[in-house]
């Protein structure tokens, strides 16, 4: 069974809506691109919300390098009940109940399954016990107030890994444990 790991930017204060200039994906931090570059290697699908679906589909097509073409190629699925058409190559739109959708896609063979940005899918999916691994990517930023990843939810997390890089960014990876 395939793993789904929720890969997210985030502040220190647990937000992951990019208000201001805390998040800059042009950042140079080599080795912190180089984890991407793995991860990215790692996953060959990726499950969006329709709003970052939208973001991502007005931004990443016209762009160049290796973070556009792997987005361009990877299987993307969206999960809405409001999109009519997804026209990015390579995107299906998951329209179903989204616990039996994303227990049917971990079903099937390949690689990791990544969930990125989409705060409100996530939290959507966190009670059904469907996520394996988080991925936090912490900035050293106190925000304050935006979008939070973790509100409404107790979890139980199991520690896996802890990398800090040159640019002050610190990934955190835990796992589901009930």
């Amino acid at each position: 069974m395939r793993r789904l790991v929720v890969t997210e930017n985030i502040t220190l204060d647990g937000v992951v809506s990019p208000i201001g200039d805390w998040f800059d994906p042009s950042t140079t931090d080599d080795e912190l691109a180089a984890v991407n570059q793995r991860n990215g290697a790692g996953s060959d699908a990726l499950v969006l919300g329709r709003t970052t679906y939208e973001e991502f589909a007005g931004f990443w097509p016209h762009q160049q390098g290796e973070v556009s073409a792997y987005l361009d190629q990877v299987a993307k699925y969206v999960v809405s009940s409001s999109l009519d058409k997804a026209d990015w190559q390579n995107t299906t739109i998951l329209r179903g109940p989204l616990e039996d959708e994303i227990a049917a896609l971990k079903a099937t063979d390949g690689q990791d399954i990544t969930v990125t940005g989409s705060a409100t899918l996530v939290r959507s999916l966190i009670p059904t016990g469907l996520v394996d691994l988080f991925r936090l990517f912490v900035y050293p930023v106190v925000q304050g107030h935006g979008t939070r990843l973790f509100e409404e939810h107790s979890l139980r997390l199991e520690p896996v890994r802890a990398q800090t890089f040159a640019s002050g960014v610190v990934l955190l990876e835990y796992a589901y444990s009930g």
